[in-house]
This record gives structure tokens, C-alpha cells and sequence, in this order.
């Protein structure tokens, strides 16, 4: 009794077509709808991503260009590296203040930095130096071989650009190298911490001033030439150092003016200096013996009074140096001693030189003689910027004597980088021409180098 009035008041609250309906829907119906509106809401949140991502898109920071002074947001900058190798970018500052009884040279020696500075009978004040910006790229392959390149731009205070070094370079660490291009081979004739001489000829260029002694230093094939390149073959073994350095330039480049003996000199064909060297090395000794030699014949010359050929070309150098550098095992009072030796044999002259010095603590001390023997000479023919002031204007002998030294001032205002030196010479030459008027004078100077690295 009681169920039959439930399923009364049933039939009243429900329409009998939906009750109908219900029964109908079955089960597998019901989940295909849910699937589709699953697959509905899917699509709709993909829809609303791809919407904020390309809102985000639209206000990410641009780099524009606006002329303006306001702050413009631009992306970092960035260097962006090849990838093949190290990159070293430094370079150096050095700045000097000189002071000169008499700038007229008795040598061949540069006693300034500025090229364009030409010898004079007055006493000179000076400020000179230059700027080098340096870039060295350096690969190393996994068995020890490599490959390389440096270039050394140089601004001096005359307005001028020059280079220092542009060579390229490969090889087996430890083993073997090839280098071409711009660059001064093996140091013959080191002199230490020196701040005057050093300029007796860092290229291998205007070593040789018409009229005036020669200080001969090894450095005509070393390189670095304003006229030609260089070619070096080196190899080490054990405590064995072998190098053999090639230079091809316009021989005539070495002599200022392109004057040799009071005679102007014609570049017929580049000479092709070649530079073996051979250095050993143990502990805190070591020595070199080096010889240089032009190759080709009437390279440059004159022609004389009847019009006949004169090759003035031959020149054959030979050196050996040998240094003690105490500084290895220990750096703050250990000492560094270099003796030094060369020869040279060219047309119409011969050269000797030798040379010591001595480094302890910050004071460096060297000597230099040098003995120039002169056969034949052309006073008629002297360049004019000698103005009476020439040496050397006949043949004979002529000694050369250079006392040099320099002190450093380290870590000026505590910084590691900056360095003052302080330097002197004193010059005297000893003329003893074949015509009988012997002679003697001397120069002395001093002078003030800033030194900044970075």
C-alpha cells in the first residue's frame, strides 16, 4: 500500500516524456559528452596561452634609436668572439721628459723617442713617448699544437700611427715555430733596464746616421722593418735554442738619408738578411752566438766619378752574449749580468762593439765601447744636416765610449701597473781620422719615463 502511493506521488512531480528520456540515455552516451566537453575546454586554454604569449611578445624592450637626451632601455651590449681561440687585448703607456746638453749626435744612437726629432747643435727639452695598444690571439689543439697572431699599434705625441708588431705564427709547443710578418728576433745585445739606449735601434731601420759613430748591435736582420718582413724558423731541444731568421727589405733603409760615406746610395734589388742563432740555457746562465749576412749581391750602391758600379752592400755581422740572472731563484735581491760582443765587416768599414751591464734591486749600470774603423769617405758628399757638427768625415778610427743608467721607482701611488724610471748617459768619442786632427767631445743627458700598463 505504502509503494503504491510513492510511485503516485512520482508520477505526479516528473512529466511522463522525461522519465521517458532518462530511461533512454545510456551510460556510454554520457562519458562521449564529458569527452567533448574536455576536448572544448582543451582548445580554449591553447587559445588564451597563444594570447599572453603574443601580449608578452609586444611589450618586451626593443633597441631603438632616438636621438634624445633621456635614457633610452636598450639590451646589454655584447662582444660577441668567434669562438677559435683566446683574445688578449693590454698595452702600455710610456711618456718621457729629456734633457740634453747638446743634441748633436756623436753616434748613430736615437737618444729620443720622436722619429721626426732631427740632431741640432742646441741643448734640448723634450717631451716624447708613445702609446701601445696590444691584440694577441692564441689557439691550442689538444696534442700541444697551435696557432697565433699579434698586432701592436702604436700613437705617438707627434700625431702619428705607427705599428710595433703584426706577425702571425703556429707550431708544437715545447718543440717548433714558424712566425711571419713584423717583429724584432733573438736579443743580442740586451741591455737590461735601460732608458736612453735602448733607442740605438728597436727597427731595423736608420741605424746608421751618415758622419757619426756606430754602435753595432746585431739588429740589422733582427727585424721589425719599416721596408720588409720577416721569416723565422725556430726549435728547441733540451737546453737548445735554434732560430734562423730571414728578413727581405730595401737594404738601403738601414742608412738615414740613404747616406753611407758621403755618397747618396741607389736601391737596385732588397736584400735578404739571414739571421742564425744559437742559444743555451741552464739554471740561471745562459749564452748565445749569432751571426747575420746580407745574401744578395749589389743589392744598393753608387756610381762613381767614371760612372763604374761601387756595391756597397756587403755586410756580415757576427755576435755572442752571455747572462747571469740571479733574479730566478731569487727575485728581490738576485742580480742580472749581460756581456755582450759584436763585429761587424762591410764595405769600406768595420765595427766592433762590447758592452756590460748590471742590474741589482731597482739601479741598473752598463758601459758600451765601440770601435769604428772607416776606409774611404766622400766629405763632399755629407748630408747637410750635419752643419760641421759630423764626426766622422775622413777615414780612421774613432772610439766610442757610453756609461748608462736608469732606477726604478715601482708602484707609484701603490699601483702595480705604474712605474717611474729615471735615467742618464754620458757619450764621448775619441776621433782619430788619417789626416791628423785628432779630437774629443761628449754629450750627456738626462731623463724622466712614465710607465703605465694595463
Amino acid at each position: 500500500m505504502r509503494i503504491n502511493t510513492l510511485a503516485l506521488l512520482i508520477g505526479a512531480c516528473f512529466p511522463a516524456s522525461l522519465l521517458a528520456a532518462t530511461q533512454t540515455v545510456s551510460v556510454d552516451e554520457k562519458f562521449a559528452q564529458l569527452e567533448a566537453r574536455l576536448a572544448n575546454a582543451e582548445a580554449r586554454a591553447a587559445k588564451a596561452e597563444a594570447q599572453i604569449a603574443d601580449l608578452q611578445q609586444v611589450q618586451r624592450p626593443t633597441a631603438v634609436s632616438v636621438e634624445s637626451a633621456e635614457p633610452v632601455t636598450a639590451p646589454a651590449p655584447k662582444l660577441t668572439l668567434s669562438g677559435y681561440g683566446d683574445i688578449r687585448f693590454y698595452g702600455d703607456v710610456e711618456f718621457n721628459m729629456d734633457a740634453a746638453s747638446r743634441s748633436g749626435s756623436l753616434t748613430s744612437m736615437k737618444t729620443s723617442a720622436n722619429k721626426d726629432w732631427a740632431p741640432s747643435n742646441n741643448e734640448r727639452w723634450d717631451i716624447n713617448g708613445r702609446l701601445l695598444l696590444g691584440f694577441d690571439g692564441y689557439r691550442r689543439m689538444d696534442n700541444g699544437q697551435f696557432a697565433g697572431f699579434s698586432v701592436q699599434p702604436l700613437a705617438d705625441l707627434t700625431g702619428k700611427m705607427n705599428l710595433d708588431d703584426a706577425a702571425f705564427f703556429f707550431g708544437q709547443e715545447n718543440d717548433w715555430k714558424i712566425k711571419v710578418g713584423r717583429f724584432e728576433a733573438y736579443d743580442m745585445f740586451p741591455l737590461n733596464q735601460d732608458t736612453f739606449v735602448e733607442y740605438s735601434g728597436n727597427t731595423a731601420n736608420d741605424l746608421y746616421s751618415d758622419g757619426y759613430g756606430y754602435i753595432y748591435m746585431m739588429k740589422e736582420g733582427r727585424g721589425r722593418s719599416d721596408s720588409g718582413g720577416n721569416f723565422l724558423l725556430s726549435k728547441n731541444l733540451d737546453n737548445w735554442y735554434f732560430e734562423v731568421n730571414t728578413l727581405l727589405e730595401n737594404g738601403s733603409s738601414l742608412f738615414v738619408d740613404k747616406q753611407y760615406h758621403g755618397m747618396t746610395l741607389d736601391n737596385d734589388k732588397n736584400v735578404a738578411y739571414v739571421r742564425p742563432v744559437i742559444a743555451w740555457s741552464s739554471g740561471r746562465f745562459s749564452s748565445a752566438l749569432a751571426m747575420e749576412s746580407n745574401l744578395v749581391n749589389n743589392a744598393y750602391g753608387y756610381r762613381d766619378a767614371a760612372g763604374q758600379w761601387v756595391d756597397q752592400s756587403d755586410r756580415t755581422g757576427y755576435g755572442l752574449t752571455m747572462t747571469w740572472n740571479g733574479q730566478k731563484n731569487d727575485p728581490d735581491n738576485g742580480m742580472v749580468l749581460n756581456l755582450n760582443t759584436a763585429y761587424l765587416d762591410a764595405s769600406d768599414e768595420t765595427d766592433f762593439s762590447a758592452g756590460f751591464n748590471g742590474l741589482w734591486k731597482n739601479l741598473e749600470l752598463g758601459y758600451i765601447y765601440a770601435h769604428n774603423e772607416v776606409d774611404k769617405f766622400n766629405t763632399a758628399g755629407l748630408n747637410d744636416d750635419c752643419d760641421g757638427d759630423c764626426w766622422i768625415t775622413d777615414p780612421g778610427e774613432y772610439d766610442i765610449h757610453t756609461l748608462h743608467a736608469s732606477y726604478l721607482i715601482p708602484n707609484v701611488m701603490k699601483m702595480k701597473n705604474f712605474n717611474i724610471y729615471l735615467g742618464a748617459y754620458a757619450s764621448w768619442v775619441d776621433a782619430h781620422p788619417t789626416d791628423g786632427n785628432n779630437d774629443t767631445d761628449s754629450r750627456y743627458g738626462g731623463r724622466v719615463r712614465f710607465k703605465y700598463y694595463f
